[in-house]
């Protein structure tokens, strides 16, 4: 608990100890390596409600803190990318923020109480050393997601669960500057020229950016956070992900080198379950992976990581550029073993495909979703980018032919996040694609067919046996007899 918050909570208790009148900042400092700072509270406000919407108590400053912290960020720095690199919870770093403070105050005679000193200190070091209003948000290890819509609108995601939180930036500017400090050490530009910009903090969180006049209520950020330690096969199965035969399944087809595609909305866990299948590739095989914002987080040591880059700030907005498709085809002259693309979402689906058609079997990659039916037709519409003019009939045998397997994630009603659904490709049927689920999540007494979107059910099996076995049993992966279920399960 902070400084300001024990105050709040003697005042709300009627305590009368400690002053809280005017003295200099002199007799507030020097202030010790303070502990990771926890969030201000002013005196709470009533809850208003908006329909069915509550929102909550917000945590604000005094104006003359506000105005205080506004006017001492940039002058705590000897240069604007000073403390890009410094760690958030390094003392020493806080020590000298804090040391640069005392002088600044003193030099101008501002005249601060403990409390006040106290509140500027702490916001001060969030600011500079940390992301602003949010950085208690970004700590705090329960929460996936931060979504910054305004100054004064900031969400967050806890279990699954979004919620309005109580934290406030001071004003836009505030925010600007938190956004800033997220791009600048990426060496990436986030101003009118370049209004949207994909960035990632130093503990791999993804970040997306949007500045005015396209961010109507002002500069938006939104963090998609990650585990600082990888989630592992165990952690889903104990989440109730998957279960165990599931993932011996799944280990099977990652080894036997199936080429497979993890479907699923925004949000449903994705590039964590990627993560998790990337993890079964053994170890004497050479691994490239390609994404828009790193976030794949590897154990095997052969591993080749890249990365999107913008174009070279001030120049013509092309040079320097690199974006998936380019990387896609670059990593087919790195001899790679496998090729893992974080997400395809434009013309380097067609590359992908190629690659997968072309002795780079194994690879793996996710594409936005809601099940494999809409993830072929997804696939279809993203190689039609590519800008080559090819029949719909060559693109869909293209895909027929490269991937084996679909992998659909969900979040579902309760907020938890399943594999709901493993779909083979069987193969071309005419001029279309034949399909056949091995695996739906299905609830107690769900009728009908597809995946349940509630909670409580089971990923069980539907009877049929992939056409693919034998190819896990050169592999020598022999799967039991009952892994796949009696026979037509779900059939009618």
């Amino acid at each position: 608990m902070s400084f300001l918050q024990r105050r709040n909570e003697q005042l709300k208790q009627g305590s009368s100890n400690g002053s809280n009148g005017s003295s200099p900042v002199a007799e507030a400092a020097p202030v010790a390596p303070a502990a990771p700072p926890m969030p201000l509270k002013a005196e709470p406000k009533v809850e208003e409600k908006h329909d069915t919407h509550v929102i909550p108590p917000k945590i604000t400053s005094s104006p003359k803190i506000t105005q205080l912290r506004k006017q001492f960020r940039s002058k705590l720095l000897a240069a604007p990318d000073e403390a890009d690199q410094w760690d958030r919870e390094d003392e020493e770093k806080q020590q000298i923020i804090v040391n640069r403070l005392n002088t600044i105050i003193q030099k101008a005679g501002i005249s601060l109480s403990a409390f006040e000193y106290e509140e500027l200190k702490e916001a001060l070091i969030n600011d500079i050393l940390g992301f602003g209003a949010i950085d208690p948000l970004v700590r705090n290890k329960s929460v996936s997601e931060v979504m910054v819509t305004g100054a004064d609108m900031i969400f967050a995601e806890q279990k699954g669960k979004l919620a309005e939180s109580e934290y406030i930036f001071d004003d836009e500017e505030h925010v600007q500057w938190t956004a800033q400090r997220i791009v600048r050490p990426l060496g990436r530009t986030f101003n009118r020229a370049n209004p949207m910009v994909d960035a990632r903090l130093p503990d791999g969180s993804r970040v997306h950016l949007v500045m005015p006049p396209s961010a109507l209520k002002g500069t938006t950020i939104t963090i998609r956070k990650f585990p600082s330690k990888p989630l592992t096969v165990e952690d889903l199965i104990k989440f109730g992900s998957f279960t165990r035969e599931v993932s011996q399944f799944l280990e099977a087809c990652i080894v036997s080198r199936l080429n497979i595609v993890v479907a699923g909305g925004t949000g449903s866990g994705k590039t964590t379950l990627l993560n998790v299948l990337s993890s079964f590739i053994p170890e004497d095989e050479r691994i490239v992976t390609i994404e828009d914002a790193a976030e794949i987080q590897l154990t095997q040591r052969h591993v080749v990581s890249l990365e999107t880059a913008p174009p070279i700030p001030g120049g013509d907005g092309e040079t320097g550029r690199l974006v998936i498709r380019d990387l896609v085809k670059g990593s087919l002259r790195m001899r790679p073993d496998r090729i893992v693309v974080g997400e395809v979402r434009g013309g380097e689906a067609l590359d992908m495909l190629q690659a997968m058609n072309t002795g780079h079997d194994g690879s793996l990659t996710t594409v936005h979703a809601n099940n494999p039916r809409d993830a072929i037709a997804r696939l279809e519409t993203l190689c039609l980018m590519a800008g080559m003019d090819l029949p719909i009939i060559v693109v869909r045998s293209q895909i027929a032919a490269a991937v084996n397997l679909f992998v659909q994630q969900a979040r579902l009603k309760d907020g938890s996040r399943k594999v709901v659904q493993i779909t083979e490709l069987q193969g071309m049927e005419g001029s279309s694609i034949t399909l056949q689920d091995i695996f739906v999540y299905r609830t107690p007494g769900q009728n009908g067919q597809g995946y349940s979107h509630a909670g409580g059910g089971m990923l069980e099996p539907t009877g049929f046996r992939p056409n693919f076995e034998d190819r896990l049993k050169e592999h020598g992966f022999k799967l039991p007899v009952n892994m796949f279920g009696g026979a037509n399960k779900f059939t009618k």
